[in-house]
Order: C-alpha cells, then structure tokens, then sequence
C-alpha cells in the first residue's frame, strides 16, 4: 500500500510540474516592455499552404531592447510572415526591407499594462484549475485504494499529503505570477 500512495504522489508531482512548466512558458509570451524573440512563440505562418510556427520558417533575434529581426530562410515568405504576425494581434507592426523584418516593440502604456497583468492573472487561474484537477484524479486514486483495504488513517494522511503537495505547487504559481506583475507595471 505504501508504495501505491507513493507512487500517487510522484505521479502528482510530475504533473504539477508539467503545469508549472506550462505556466512558466505561457508568462513568457506575456511582454513586460522589452523585447523578446518568445513574444513571436504563438505566431503562425501559411507556409506552402499549411499554418507552420515563425520558429521553423524564420530565425528571431533581439537586435536592442525594444528591436526584433525576424531573419527567413527564404526571401519569399517575407510577406506571409509579416500577414502572421499582424494577424497575431500582438500590436507589433513588422517592416519589410526586402531581407529581413524589423518591429520596433512600442513602450507599453499604462492601461496596456494593466490588460497584461489581468492575463497573467487568468493563465496563473488556469495553471490552478489543472493542479485542482491533478488533485482530484490523486484523491480519486485513493479512494480506490482504500476499496483495496487502505485503512480509514492512512486515507486521511494520503489525502493530507496530497493537499500539501498541491498547495506547495499553488505558491509557486503565485510567487511567478507576483514576479510577473512587478515586471510588467514597472516602466
């Protein structure tokens, strides 16, 4: 028994990570100011005909603190590039020199930030509704064991454990978010 509620753990665990990992990545692509080449991460580009990521088409580099260059790999695909990242909504606006893309990254306004910050908010909401939902499938696991013969205690002190494990992966999830939020309302 004590090797299947360990086993539960880590597999909680793993998939708490998994969130967080997620999360992390989904921050990234929130721009606090300066620029970044992940802030092009959700771009997508008709290439031959099918929707393909900027990253495999094109390489994207920071040539200041608010400069991007977007360096295809083929000259042709410069004006789809350009069509992907205006339809990205992302407020940027690519200029075409014929080899390359330049987009100056404009300063973020007060009421932008505060837009960006409300998104932050819903991505840490969402890394929390998939560690809830982690926690669940756990407590779910228990409750078969306990069908098994796992006594009333040891189901008490599982579901503990599995609290415990949640609410520690929880704190991360507010301690990246506060990070975030000073990095964005910081102008």
């Amino acid at each position: 028994m004590i090797e299947n509620l360990n086993m539960i753990y880590d597999d909680l665990r793993s998939s708490n990570s998994k969130k967080i990992e997620h999360f992390e990545a989904e921050l990234a692509k929130i721009r606090a100011g300066k620029a970044s080449p992940s802030m092009l991460s959700g771009v997508m580009v008709e290439y031959y005909e099918a929707m393909t990521p900027l990253q495999q088409v094109a390489n994207v580099s920071v040539m200041d603190a608010r400069t991007l260059i977007v360096q295809p790999w083929e000259k042709s695909v410069l004006n789809d590039i350009s069509k992907g990242i205006i339809d990205s909504n992302l407020g940027l606006n690519p200029q075409n020199n014929g080899e390359q893309l330049i987009i100056s990254v404009p300063p973020l306004t007060e009421e932008r930030r505060k837009d960006l910050v409300k998104k932050a908010k819903a991505e840490s909401e969402n890394a929390k509704i998939g560690l809830r939902n982690n926690r669940k499938d756990a407590l779910d696991l228990i409750k078969e064991l306990k069908n098994d013969g796992l006594s009333e205690d040891m189901m008490k002190d599982a579901e503990s454990e599995i609290q415990d494990i949640t609410n520690d992966f929880s704190n991360q999830i507010d301690s990246f978010l506060i990070v975030k939020e000073k990095d964005i309302m910081t102008v």
